[in-house]
């Protein structure tokens, strides 16, 4: 084919882009590695494809769940989303801890630029495309239940904030099958990703589909914020909240105001590459530390933006398992707010070593430290509902218990890092490396599957089988100790960050014992899909259709589970904090409503994912310069968000016979049902009916 013809066609694309290619022309290790990881995501993607034809489901997909607007199968389809690219997450996290162990004075399995990639991907796929689908996904399952809600505010948003996601993702898992990814770290600094640095397709890769990332969150933030505002039950008041919903409104700002001077510097950065720009660049009068400051205008944020979700779901979870009242609610509250406004003033200490003043190191250091005040508040508050209470250690109060103890850890690991003249000496070794992961992974990651495991039941309508749980827990927990407090130890003796190979053969023990811990949360994580796969062959035994079995307080418990699309049959009237908690008290739980009324829900619709994944098709004609595949693609989501704009049948109208005759069953199931005690809680008697002696 005429060359002109081809780059019309495909743009900069040439055959040896393909992981396979290379891996036939060069059969190194490292080739070979990335050649067969994108084999094996391609023979996924077939595979998975494959099945759903065979099982004729393409249409119930589409119909039931793509196209939904029902804020519960959305929130299942975010969580689906970050369990699919944690696979790959932790998979090259492993192999990370592999490669150094054995690149001890040997070159390893990695070739550098290999390496580079995975520790960009890694980091990459964990923050926009694992936690934070799972934050997106458990807020928009639980907190309008939590208040009261029918739905989002906005649900068509919610539909493109989801299918953005996925869009971005979908990117990110492409760049392993064609081309390759960013070598420029997670945080993607110029000038290296800049064009004269790097001119492949990977920062590209990365630019798009961390933008397509920011574009979801800020829109859901503000989707998020306005459904609490606005469509709260009546009688829940702002000290009525229940703590998961707090935390999702200070998250929900924190992604209204921290994710534009991400997208901002993104966008910035493809200027300078696409239009030969100089904003990060010395030339013409570009500075590079104004992509570093908008960075972590957004990055700082953002730590509290994974955390303070996890905060929500550990109050639930402690309240929940220790059958007692969260102590100090207020203080919560205040501490929750207080996190979520000193979270904007302390991005600076993550460039110390840049060459500012000693005053103003010693500024952001002091305010670096004070944010762990409310901090702290929130672990003494959790000890304090613990204390005299009747815990029971299933595997989400286990996950938390170990986030407990291990979140000290991390937090006394960011006082060190926030004295600047020990951050100095710090910044560029593993100590950091530990330091973050003992904050994102105990504190968010654990806090999410906690949070997956608490609400699974009402999403389903069945419980998890506790066994594969606590074993996935024991798992999750000593490797990662054993991952990453040996990255202490190598921090301190000066071993860097980044690093594909070592020459200190000191340091290899202590990586070993980190590759062993890698594979230990690598089996924690097989342990949780055991533990879905043994739930789901034994749901029947594990039903749970009247939709209570820890005997919780918030109102997502008061109703069916799975519950129905329009989730009350009327909204409730709250009085009280725990509102469901004292209707069960009080006799008020489990009856019929006064009168049945019509209920209006949105229409299914199609156009958000249309958007969605049409801005990806777009910008992945950008990364390679198809410029016809952009313009056609970019066009057609803009059509579609035009063509929606201009729509009018919008809702359909649930009859109040359908609505009434499905409660009644409901209510004769949970008159049926038999009350359990704690000490039944994990047999088959439990329906969904639990309750503990007084």
């Amino acid at each position: 084919m005429d060359s002109m013809v081809w780059h019309s066609l495909f743009g900069r694309f040439v055959w040896i882009d393909l992981p396979v290619v290379k891996a036939w022309q060069d059969p190194t290790i490292s080739n070979i590695i990335a050649g067969a990881a994108a084999m094996i995501a391609v023979f996924g993607a077939l595979a998975g494809l494959g099945l759903i034809t065979w099982l004729r489901k393409w249409r119930y997909l589409w119909s039931e769940w793509f196209t939904s607007l029902d804020h519960k199968r959305i929130g299942i389809m975010y969580v689906c989303l970050a369990v699919v690219m944690i696979v790959r997450g932790v998979i090259e996290g492993v192999l990370m801890r592999v490669q150094q162990d054995l690149a001890v004075n040997a070159p390893g399995i990695l070739a550098p630029d290999h390496f580079a990639q995975f520790f960009s991907t890694h980091g990459t796929i964990m923050i926009f495309f694992v936690v934070m689908p799972l934050i997106s996904g458990l807020v928009n399952f639980a907190m309008p239940l939590q208040i009261g809600a029918r739905d989002v505010a906005f649900p068509f948003l919610n539909s493109i904030g989801l299918w953005l996601s996925v869009g971005g993702a979908v990117l990110v898992m492409v760049s392993l099958v064609i081309g390759e990814f960013s070598t420029g770290g997670w945080s993607g600094y110029p000038p290296y990703t800049e064009l004269a640095f790097n001119g492949g397709v990977g920062p590209d890769y990365w630019i798009w589909a961390v933008t397509m990332s920011s574009l979801s969150a800020m829109l859901t933030g503000l989707n998020f914020a306005v459904t609490i505002y606005k469509l709260r039950a009546p009688g829940m008041s702002w000290m009525r909240l229940p703590l998961f919903s707090w935390t999702a409104l200070c998250t929900a700002i924190l992604m209204i105001f921290a994710m534009p001077p991400l997208t901002v510097a993104t966008l910035l950065l493809a200027a300078d590459r696409y239009l030969g720009m100089h904003f990060f660049t010395n030339d013409l009068g570009g500075n590079m530390m104004n992509y570093v400051n908008l960075f972590w205008l957004f990055g700082h944020p953002e730590v509290y933006i994974l955390i303070l979700p996890a905060f929500g779901v550990y109050s639930e979870v402690v309240s929940a398992y220790s059958s007692k009242e969260l102590y100090g609610y207020v203080s919560l509250v205040i501490a929750t707010m207080a996190i979520a406004v000193l979270s904007f003033t302390v991005w600076l200490h993550h460039f110390f070593t840049m060459g500012q003043s000693a005053n103003v190191n010693a500024f952001f250091g002091i305010l670096t430290m004070l944010i762990g005040i409310p901090t702290g508040v929130k672990l003494y508050n959790w000890t304090w509902t613990m204390f005299r209470g009747r815990v029971r250690y299933t595997a989400p109060m286990l996950f938390t218990l170990a986030f407990l103890i291990t979140f000290v850890i991390g937090g006394l690991s960011g006082i060190i890092l926030a004295t600047p003249p020990l951050d100095y000496m710090m910044h560029n070794t593993l100590f950091l490396v530990a330091h973050f992961h003992n904050m994102l992974i105990p504190g968010t990651l654990f806090g999410m599957i906690a949070g997956c495991q608490y609400w699974f039941p009402k999403a389903f309508g069945f419980r998890l089988e506790e066994k594969w749980g606590k074993r996935a827990v024991f798992f999750w927990v000593v490797g990662f100790y054993m991952a990453f407090m040996p990255l202490y130890v190598l921090g301190a003796d000066g071993a860097t960050r980044r690093t594909v190979e070592f020459s200190n053969p000191a340091f290899q023990p202590w990586l070993l014992v980190a590759m062993c811990g890698g594979f230990l949360i690598l089996a924690g994580l097989a342990s949780l899909f055991v533990q879905v796969w043994v739930s789901v062959k034994k749901r029947d035994r594990l039903a749970v259709p009247v939709g209570d079995p820890w005997d919780a307080r918030g109102l997502e418990w008061s109703i069916s589970a799975p519950p129905p699309e329009y989730n009350f049959v009327s909204i409730p009237q709250v009085g009280h904090r725990d509102a469901f908690y004292w209707r069960k008290r009080n006799h008020g739980a489990y009856k019929p409503a006064d009168h049945y009324r019509d209920i209006e829900m949105p229409k299914n619709t199609g156009w958000g994912v249309i958007f969605g994944l049409g801005m990806a098709v777009c910008f992945f004609g950008l990364v390679w310069h198809i410029w016809w595949m952009a313009i056609l693609f970019g066009l057609l989501s803009i059509a579609a968000g035009l063509v929606r704009s201009f729509q009018r049948d919008l809702h359909k109208i649930i009859p109040a016979a359908e609505i009434e005759a499905a409660d009644r069953h409901w209510l004769a199931i949970a008159a049926a049902a038999t009350p359990v005690s704690r000490h039944l809680e994990e047999t088959p008697s439990n329906e969904g009916r639990a309750i503990w002696p007084e």
